[in-house]
């Protein structure tokens, strides 16, 4: 067995699987009932051909239809929002909260700010 690191939008979970990654839904907050994979309201029907217990990845990320990026090689998965939930955030104009430090080590969170204007500069060396 692998320890697999999986991040579910912004959540990360430690995840034992081989080298094809198996994960349970509950994992990720989904519990399978009669009509398939539910997390609070939203239900996801499932086919019946899909077994109960761990599903591949890939086949989760299609049946919640999450975009998903697998890297078995440094056994790390990642599983972002559905579009829609995606596409109502940018129609909303409202940037994610999340925090990072400034130059002296303080800690700054966007929601801080909300109501100012805020400019945000990053830089990567690569």
């Amino acid at each position: 067995m692998t320890t697999w690191t999986v991040i579910d939008e912004q959540r990360v979970h430690t995840v034992e699987s081989g080298d094809t990654l198996l994960i349970d839904p509950t994992v990720l907050g989904w519990t399978r009932m009669p009509d398939g994979l539910c997390r609070d309201e939203v239900c996801v029907p499932i086919p019946n051909d899909v077994p109960a217990g761990p599903i591949e990845a890939g086949t989760l990320a299609r049946l919640l239809q999450r975009p998903a990026a697998v890297d078995p090689t440094e056994h790390i998965a990642s599983f972002a929002a559905p579009a829609a939930e995606r596409a109502d955030a940018l129609r909303s104009g409202t940037a994610p909260d999340f925090e990072l430090p400034d130059i002296h080590g303080v800690i700054h969170s966007l929601h801080d700010y909300r109501g100012k204007k805020v400019v945000l500069y990053a830089y990567a060396s690569w």
